[in-house]
């Protein structure tokens, strides 16, 4: 057990340096490019024209024997070029007016934030097609695919190591700190997720779909609607809308989270008290059996889903700066047998939330 915990706390303690330390002198601004409409190819050192064509004959029109994976606007494809070089081809969802709306402003922002950005953790865009028949994006070829598959996958989660793991932190750092620092205007990827980071063969991460990604403006207050994945997305963002840094940081540390300690929906038990953490409990937190997050310094609500597998049994949260009325949704924990809340700042009708508990022998609300 110390093992684990003491490598839980050596990725934390990597990740907080990197930042707080990371910031790095802006780089020059990209050169605008022109406007153009109708049939748009751009390719980074292709021809373009005859890529455009190589791909639709590599995947036979984009037949479904090549796709590889599907995301909130697109789905992505595998083509191997006459070139003997094999891409990935994200082609965008043809849907009803008002989602192909929505689908053309994640394209387009993702092809705006991947022409200003590169570094070897964030995912190179080759180019983009713009068509009234199809429009794509081409990227290079991660080969291990997304984060959460390798993580869910027993043999492929053996082979990720400690050190490969730190590993994988360690580029996500490294991205984050490059588009948040590094840059002449700081890009917020917003979609933070272990689906959205890729391993390469030799574990190197890539954070990947850069759709929801915004270019903070310095004299803008930067509002916007809400976007990310849920159980990533920072809480304090449904209430503000208000992007920044930081919404990439609580994505970050959730994503970390699942590298240290694996497929968050699988785990059962939970000990992590006597620390210095900080920040909201994330959502994904929902399948838990013994749930100890006692003496840190936790702040925001109790998640409304701790009980949603129907198998909490304890429940500390000892100590901590949590707010708000505890989750009317532990009413229908019959499983609960001890409950710890004293040290917090809840409030609220206590009858609101707990009902009857066949098993229940302690609770303590001081």
């Amino acid at each position: 057990m110390l093992p684990i915990f003491g490598s839980l706390l050596l990725l934390f303690i990597f990740a907080a340096s990197f930042f707080a330390c990371c910031k790095k002198t802006p780089t020059r601004k990209s050169e605008p490019r022109e406007e153009q409409h109708g049939d748009i190819f751009t390719v980074l050192g292709f021809n373009g024209r005859i890529l455009h064509d190589s791909i639709i004959e590599a995947t036979e029109d984009f037949s479904s024997d090549y796709c590889i994976g599907s995301g909130g606007y697109g789905t992505v494809y595998k083509a191997a070029l006459p070139t003997a070089q094999v891409v990935a081809v994200k082609k965008l969802h043809q849907s009803e007016d008002s989602l192909l709306l929505n689908n053309l402003k994640a394209f387009e922002s993702e092809i705006v934030a991947l022409l200003e950005i590169r570094h070897r953790n964030i995912v190179q865009m080759y180019g983009f097609c713009s068509h009234p028949s199809h429009s794509f994006l081409v990227y290079e070829l991660v080969e291990r695919g997304g984060l959460r598959m390798v993580l869910s996958n027993n043999e492929q989660a053996k082979e990720l190591d400690w050190e490969k793991r730190l590993n994988v932190v360690k580029g996500m750092a490294n991205a984050l700190s490059y588009m948040h620092h590094g840059h002449s205007r700081p890009i917020v990827h917003r979609d933070i997720s272990s689906n959205n980071v890729l391993l390469d063969s030799d574990y190197e991460a890539r954070v990947s779909d850069f759709g929801t990604a915004r270019i903070l403006k310095p004299d803008s207050s930067n509002w916007t609607s809400l976007a990310g994945t849920y159980g990533y997305i920072a809480p304090e963002l449904a209430y503000t809308m208000r992007v920044d840094e930081k919404c990439d940081v609580y994505s970050f540390w959730v994503v970390t989270l699942e590298v240290s300690i694996g497929n968050l929906t699988s785990l059962e038990r939970l000990f992590l008290s006597e620390n210095s953490l900080s920040g909201h409990i994330p959502q994904t937190y929902c399948n838990f059996t013994y749930f100890q997050l006692s003496n840190n310094h936790l702040t925001g609500p109790l998640p409304d889903n701790l009980c949603l597998g129907g198998v909490l049994t304890r429940l500390a949260v000892v100590n901590n700066s949590l707010t708000g009325p505890i989750p009317s949704t532990l009413r229908d924990c019959k499983s609960l047998i001890r409950v710890r809340l004293e040290g917090n700042h809840f409030t609220g009708n206590i009858s609101d939330a707990f009902g009857i508990y066949p098993n229940l022998d302690h609770i303590g609300l001081s």
